[in-house]
């Protein structure tokens, strides 16, 4: 670990040149641990991004060359690379019109610092849907108070945006934080569904509640809590049919399944986690409105982060529904779905 030499270099240069006493060597090493975590923490999130970073940072690049002086030409190639990103109309014009006006005020003078504004402009619209939580609601599932047993989780989105995947992927990220975790199969309209929630579900070493195909989705999810109540469970995950967007009788199916946990459970489901697939950009902003229109969205998570240059749909998102991005997918394996930094997001997003 270099920051555990570095460390010992330090005590050296200080004439500290003794043994470190046991505590002193735990308090170094659990520093070292978290300065190397996050390094790779940043690293991997640079890499999720770096198609949108060509995109978007390789377009601000070529638009500053050889300028100077900030014009009117150089906000409007702005813009447009901008809104190339998916970041959306509405938000590229209210940071270009906000350059304009610190231009005219003579409070931004050189392309650094037009830089810098954009970078603060989109981390803040980030933060501030961060910021936007709802009440009840939990920064981690490591943080759920000890009285709120099972805390409910349920995962919506439509057909292939890696709903299923996604699930495999949180059950085994929060069995890692110590919690007794299970997972309901509640799409019972899709017999492949719970094949692959299986599957997911053994590879995470959690036990799945599930019935036939065809059963009602409510049924198995008040067989669930049952269980989950029974077994001492810390989280229930519970998946749900992701037909089209558009179907009335799919969000009436997710408004009898919040019943039917609030009965159960005071305050279930305490997490609604809406899947977004990053690749389908502007498609998938529509899905979240029509799903925000029908059941209280607490939180989304994007998938296949790594796989699209237009990642700038991460910033419409957040800007339009203000709702927190919990997590984001930057890869294929058990472990690439990582909680969501807007700071990490930003600073890989611009190199």
């Amino acid at each position: 670990m270099a920051f555990w030499k570095r460390k010992q270099q330090e005590i050296i240069s200080l004439g500290l040149n003794r043994a470190a006493t046991p505590e002193e060597e735990r308090i170094v090493r659990e520093e070292a641990e978290g300065s190397d975590d996050q390094a790779r923490f940043y690293d991997r999130f640079k890499k999720a991004v770096s198609s949108t970073r060509e995109n978007l940072a390789g377009r601000i690049d070529s638009i500053f060359a050889g300028k100077r002086e900030l014009d009117a030409d150089v906000l409007d190639h702005l813009e447009e690379a901008l809104i190339g990103a998916d970041i959306g109309v509405q938000t590229s014009l209210e940071i270009i019109d906000s350059a304009r006006q610190q231009i005219e005020r003579k409070q931004l003078n050189d392309v650094d610092e037009l830089k810098k504004l954009i970078k603060s402009e989109l981390r803040g619209i980030l933060e501030g849907a961060a910021r936007s939580r709802k009440a009840g609601t939990v920064a981690s599932e490591s943080e759920v108070p000890l009285e709120i047993r099972p805390y409910v989780m349920m995962i919506v989105g439509v057909n292939g945006v890696g709903k299923t995947t996604t699930i495999g992927k949180l059950a085994h990220r929060i069995k890692s934080e110590g919690n007794q975790v299970m997972v309901c199969a509640a799409d019972t309209f899709r017999a492949a569904a719970n094949d692959q929630l299986a599957i997911w579900a053994e590879r995470s070493g959690v036990p799945l509640i599930q019935q036939k195909p065809g059963t009602d989705p409510s049924a198995v999810l008040f067989d669930a809590l049952a269980a989950a109540r029974a077994r001492n469970i810390d989280v229930l995950i519970v998946d749900t049919a992701g037909r089209l967007h558009t179907k009335a009788n799919l969000m009436q199916e997710l408004e009898k399944m919040r019943r039917v946990a609030g009965r159960e459970v005071a305050g279930a489901p305490h997490e609604v986690l809406l899947i977004i697939d990053a690749v389908t950009g502007q498609n998938g902003l529509e899905q979240a409105r029509q799903f925000t229109r029908a059941v209280p969205i607490t939180g989304l998570v994007l998938t296949k982060l790594d796989g699209t240059a237009k990642g700038g749909i991460v910033i419409a998102i957040a800007k339009e529904l203000n709702v927190p991005i919990r997590y984001v997918g930057i890869g294929e394996q058990m472990n690439d779905l990582v909680e969501f930094s807007p700071e990490a997001y930003i600073d890989g997003l611009f190199g």
